[in-house]
């Protein structure tokens, strides 16, 4: 016997079965139910509103992503661009384009996923919409978050001299993605950074708190997409130093096994989500106040900002020219 649809179900019951699970907060003036959601602003901050989608066969594939980390995915890469710019979240949109055949357990993991991250890092979900689609599945979250004006985080504000660091690793979700398609049951490290993201709430809310970076950007598209777009937005050029960009054993290891460059990789390849940020060199205080508060969370330099618009890796005593990021269309 077939396992019941979101085709058996309707669109009603299904925003019904999400609405009920869905917590309040005061500030929700008009929540799930109307025809729009209004909220009440916080005094004295700017609402920062970034929007993204999750498309099927594009950002995911059903054959080694589980619904639950669909929906991970959905509400935490919306919460690294929130990051980026020192933003606490506070609410999200959700809009599903679903195809007939989904089942309605794989629905409901979905919203699992998206709620637990939502439950995490304090997000309400007012709203949003669902509809039918022929095509692939995909799921759009427009979330919103508050920061004040003097907090708030850029990718302009990088000038020559400034230091270049990054949170975390890099390159792992990249190669968990390799891994996940050579074996679907994969259960690396890398695998999971891939599956299920951590939004760098924390760090971005700190830099932006302590007013410690001078530009700040979440690395969705690799690190060579990142440095390129703050040096663009910042009229600046940058080196990084490639032998210090923090790659994970695990990842050197399995890559080195398939005479991969895990240097390479990590310039190139996306789904880190870490935070890419610029220092003054005077404001080094700043930053170990940082560090100290996040804790176990690694902060590398990795290069410099320089007046020269060249955009510049070294390896030892040999430059060239950064590799392009990824992007969609090419």
């Amino acid at each position: 016997m077939s396992s019941p649809t979101v085709a058996d179900c309707g669109e009603r019951a299904l925003i019904a079965r999400i609405s009920q699970r869905l917590a309040t907060a005061a500030w929700v003036v008009i929540g799930p139910g109307d025809d729009a959601a209004a909220i009440e602003p916080v005094r004295g901050a700017l609402e920062v509103l970034t929007t993204d989608a999750q498309v099927e066969g594009v950002h995911f594939d059903r054959r080694f992503v589980p619904p639950d980390a669909i929906g991970h995915r959905a509400l935490a890469v919306n919460l690294s661009d929130l990051a980026a710019m020192g933003a606490r979240p506070r609410a999200a949109l959700l809009s599903m384009a679903l195809p007939a055949s989904l089942e309605i357990t794989a629905f409901d993991q979905i919203i699992d996923g998206l709620l637990a991250v939502a439950t995490r890092y304090g997000v309400t979900i007012i709203g949003g919409n669902i509809t039918q689609t022929p095509g692939p599945m995909i799921l759009d979250v427009t979330a919103i978050g508050t920061v004040h004006r003097r907090k708030v985080l850029t990718r302009a504000g990088a000038r020559p001299g400034d230091e270049v660091y990054v949170t975390g690793s890099l390159g792992d979700a990249a190669t968990g993605l390799m891994r996940l398609r050579e074996d679907a049951h994969e259960t690396s490290a890398a695998a999971s950074r891939y599956l299920r993201p951590d939004p760098r709430l924390r760090a971005g809310l700190l830099l932006g708190r302590n007013r410690a970076a001078t530009s700040c950007m979440d690395l969705s598209d690799g690190l060579a997409d990142g440095v390129r777009q703050i040096a663009q937005a910042s009229s600046v050029g940058i080196t990084i130093e490639g032998r210090a960009i923090p790659i994970t054993a695990e990842s050197k290891e399995w890559l080195s096994r398939r005479n991969q460059d895990p240097i390479d990789l990590s310039l190139r390849g996306g789904d880190d989500f870490e935070l890419i940020f610029t220092v003054r060199p005077r404001q080094a205080g700043r930053l170990r106040a940082v560090r100290r508060q996040l804790g176990d969370l690694p902060i590398t330099r990795i290069g410099l900002v320089t007046r020269a618009p060249r955009l510049l890796v070294k390896d030892g005593l040999t430059e060239r020219e950064l590799p392009e990021g990824y992007e969609h269309f090419r």
